[in-house]
């Protein structure tokens, strides 16, 4: 990383790459390498659908504690900063950056050393104008005198990041395009992971006798993988099921596939992500059940890449009015991080499967394919029904007048489940996202009349009272411009 050497030089630098080059190994990687050398000054990994992590609301606060941790000398002007501006949560970013984070540094004694803040996925920010303010902001970095601080910066070069640098004065940035490796280095890297991990497979008993596979079938691979390291790590993930042989999950990859001539970039992963589904989710399924499976599917899993906040599998289930969920997610362990307790989280490994569901153009397998407009509305209506179940003094406190934070944790965990505050937090997020019918407006009067102070009430207790009047807000103008 000789970048980072160059004091007088750009203070952002930027991979980029399409999905599944590996961009956010090399981020972690980095952030690592300069954290044992004690240069790592502040992280963030944005991460879409992930809560917090999936925008920018606590971006700066999140790096100016961490800068306290990194630069003990900054604890004294930052801790300055926020008794002086109290209300900086409620500040946008460029309030927040000037007080809490470029002041401060402005402020600093003079250090020897340079510290460098790792950005990794910021395409995943879910605003494009936060995305494009960031950027404009880090870039003012560049003026500080007595602290040498660099960004790195890893996306996919959509267009808000485009525009975003463009709009920077060249000496400030550098970019540097991970897909324009020369090919030979990144399948020679390639091969070398499936030769490392497949070995763990071949050391099954119905493979030790014989070299499995063999170097053709590596090269097989390699040239699948299209120079894709996501590529490479969803087929191990595939081949080492412990569902099914792996000789037999090979073939199912290495099986010629030619209904599928497009050449787009991403070919070879849509290619792979309809085979493994084929295989996993329909299987040698009678056509009605694959009808039955493919319907759940969608529900299932299109909830899961289009939720706004990652919660266990069991609350998933209730939020859907599911029993359980466990047998559809139980094939899919390829593309999904599917816990073995269900009282744990569900994610998917790599945003390239959410992207390839919703892309009709990509997900050639309707069963497959994911309308997002039609997940959307589903999961509303699916709110809508837990929040008409909502009643006075949810918690039976029995005394009006306490506050919430003499309110133990677990009590209002107990009576508002993480589905239940799901549905509180995100109802009006999916309503506006999807294509509403008549019926979905008398839903909304029936709430309004109904259950309104029964949420506002809910929502106190889990303190989102202030997102509360943000959709009410947003209601209001979704409904006169509807």
């Amino acid at each position: 990383m000789d970048w980072f050497e160059d004091p007088d030089g750009e203070c952002i630098f930027w991979l980029n790459g399409m999905a599944g080059t590996g961009k956010s190994t090399i981020s972690r990687t980095v952030a690592w390498d300069f954290a044992e050398k004690k240069r790592l000054a502040a992280s963030f990994f944005f991460s879409r659908g992930r809560g917090d992590i999936s925008h920018a609301g606590q971006f700066f606060t999140t790096i100016a504690a961490q800068l306290t941790r990194s630069l003990p000398v900054l604890r004294p002007l930052i801790s300055k900063a926020i008794e002086e501006n109290f209300d900086f949560l409620k500040q946008g970013l460029s309030e927040q950056w000037k007080h809490l984070i470029l002041d401060p540094l402005k402020k600093a004694p003079a250090q020897s050393i340079q510290l460098v803040v790792v950005i990794d996925a910021l395409d995943e920010c879910d605003s494009k104008d936060d995305i494009q303010l960031i950027l404009k902001l880090l870039a003012q970095a560049k003026c500080l005198e007595t602290i040498r601080l660099r960004v790195l910066v890893t996306s996919r070069p959509e267009t808000p990041i485009l525009l975003g640098f463009h709009n920077l004065p060249g000496e400030a940035y550098q970019d540097f395009v991970l897909h324009n490796i020369p090919a030979p280095t990144v399948n020679q890297d390639i091969s070398i992971f499936f030769r490392r991990k497949l070995s763990s497979v071949k050391s099954k008993p119905e493979l030790s006798t014989t070299p499995w596979p063999d170097e053709p079938t590596i090269q097989q691979l390699v040239d699948k993988a299209a120079g894709l390291f996501i590529y490479a790590a969803t087929i191990y993930r595939f081949i080492r099921d412990d569902n099914y042989t792996p000789e037999e999950q090979l073939s199912v990859i290495l099986e010629e596939d030619h209904e599928s001539p497009s050449q787009s970039p991403t070919k070879h992963l849509d290619d792979m992500y309809i085979k493994l589904l084929q295989h996993s989710v329909v299987g040698s399924q009678t056509v009605r059940m694959d009808d039955h499976l493919a319907v759940r599917f969608r529900k299932i899993v299109g909830s899961i890449i289009l939720m706004f906040d990652i919660i266990a599998a069991k609350e998933i289930a209730k939020l859907l009015h599911l029993r359980t969920i466990s047998t559809t997610l139980a094939s899919l362990h390829s593309v999904l991080n599917v816990p073995e307790n269900e009282d744990q989280p569900v994610r998917i490994f790599h945003p390239s499967f959410r992207d390839f569901l919703l892309d009709p153009q990509r997900c050639l397998d309707s069963r497959f394919s994911i309308d997002s407009k039609e997940t959307h509305i589903t999961l509303f209506r699916s709110c809508m029904t837990h929040l008409a179940e909502l009643r006075q003094d949810l918690c039976n406190l029995r005394e009006p007048g306490v506050s919430v934070s003499d309110i133990p944790e677990r009590v209002i965990q107990q009576y508002i489940p993480a589905h239940i505050h799901y549905a509180c937090r995100y109802w009006f997020h999916h309503f506006q996202l999807a294509n509403p019918i008549q019926d979905d407006m008398d839903r909304i009067q029936r709430f309004l009349e109904q259950d309104f102070l029964h949420w506002l009430e809910a929502l106190s207790l889990i303190r989102e009272a202030s997102n509360g009047v943000l959709m009410v807000i947003g209601l209001e103008v979704t409904l006169k411009v509807s």
